[in-house]
């Protein structure tokens, strides 16, 4: 790069984003409690954490897709431009066409009454103003990206005629229709069956390597994680625990809840191995312990954890928030 250019901006940058919840007169619950990362163009970061973490909620407030009684702050910059701040209709602009979503079910996502062809063409035309019938064969095209067999007569058939793992193609598809920057991806595999899984992570991967797409991808499963990811976030009770890179994280985990999540996965060399599961249950968002919020589930809980743990972070790029982190990184000689 020549001295005097200007560096690309991340293709997403997200900064102390939190969303808190307040219907009527129920207690506020704050669901996502300032999530911050930065991914370039060509990566892939996974949000890996249990069910009721925040990691959907964080996709789509990063998506402007929250419902009106949700209070959103902090900054989403999308290739250097703040997205939360526009006017509704430019959002609207920018959905489907610089950042789209594929969603868990593809069933309750798309128009029953409508084919998979209109919905594919319709995003095309609303983005870009093409004709209808340019708009379709795009639409073949994409079908064929996707490896739907017999794309043609698939653009005629309704979701309802399409298996689970063709209406997940379908579904790629849709979200591919205007080569957005970025991808969101909540949980897209996890109604699917094992082979039917792969099959789609691995699609995934290539049409990301293929495109330069950023894609943040949200999943439980850390056998998913494994296979598509660039970088790790974990998260916990709206916060993020622990990131890095899918090698460090992998293989030197630091925090407690990091590890008792590998611990309880299932793998090949695990025959006759009793499973170790990590106890209790996510707490409450509306009423969190206080410190650190693991420390109810966590088997290294000491006294100082009952006080906001630290965040501790490294050269790479690497953040731990636990106080076992301080503890090790002073044990390290200098």
């Amino acid at each position: 790069m020549p001295l005097d250019a200007t560096p690309e901006p991340p293709a997403l940058e997200v900064e102390g984003l939190t969303v808190r919840f307040r219907k009527r007169d129920e207690q506020e619950v704050c669901a996502v409690n300032g999530v911050g990362f930065s991914l370039a163009r060509g990566k892939v970061m996974t949000i890996l954490g249990e069910s009721g973490s925040g990691k959907s909620v964080s996709l789509k407030a990063v998506m402007g897709l929250l419902p009106g009684f949700a209070k959103v702050e902090g900054q989403v910059r999308m290739a250097g431009r703040d997205i939360l701040s526009l006017p509704p209709a430019e959002l609207a602009k920018l959905r489907g066409s610089k950042v789209s979503m594929i969603f868990q079910e593809p069933m309750s996502a798309m128009d029953p009454v409508y084919t998979i062809g209109d919905q594919i063409a319709e995003t095309i035309i609303q983005h870009e103003g093409t004709d209808r019938a340019t708009a379709m064969a795009r639409a073949k095209r994409l079908l064929e990206r996707v490896s739907i067999p017999s794309a043609a007569r698939r653009l005629k058939n309704y979701p309802h005629e399409m298996s689970g793992g063709m209406r997940q193609r379908a579904m790629i598809a849709l979200a591919l229709a205007c080569d957005p920057l970025v991808l969101l991806a909540d949980e897209p595999t996890t109604a699917l069956d094992v082979t039917v899984q792969i099959q789609i992570l691995m699609l995934l991967r290539e049409l990301q390597a293929e495109l330069g797409m950023a894609v943040v991808f949200v999943t439980h499963d850390v056998g998913v994680a494994a296979e598509i990811s660039d970088q790790i976030a974990v998260m916990y009770a709206g916060r993020f625990v622990e990131t890095g890179t899918l090698r460090g994280v992998m293989r030197d985990p630091q925090h407690p809840y990091t590890r008792g999540l590998l611990s309880s996965t299932v793998h090949g060399g695990m025959r006759k191995t009793l499973l170790r599961t990590i106890p209790g249950n996510p707490p409450s968002l509306a009423a969190l312990p206080e410190g650190c919020h693991f420390r109810p589930r966590c088997a290294e809980a000491v006294a100082g954890c009952q006080r906001e743990p630290p965040v501790v972070r490294g050269e790479t790029g690497t953040m731990v928030r636990c106080l076992h982190a301080v503890a090790a990184e002073a044990a390290v000689p200098a």
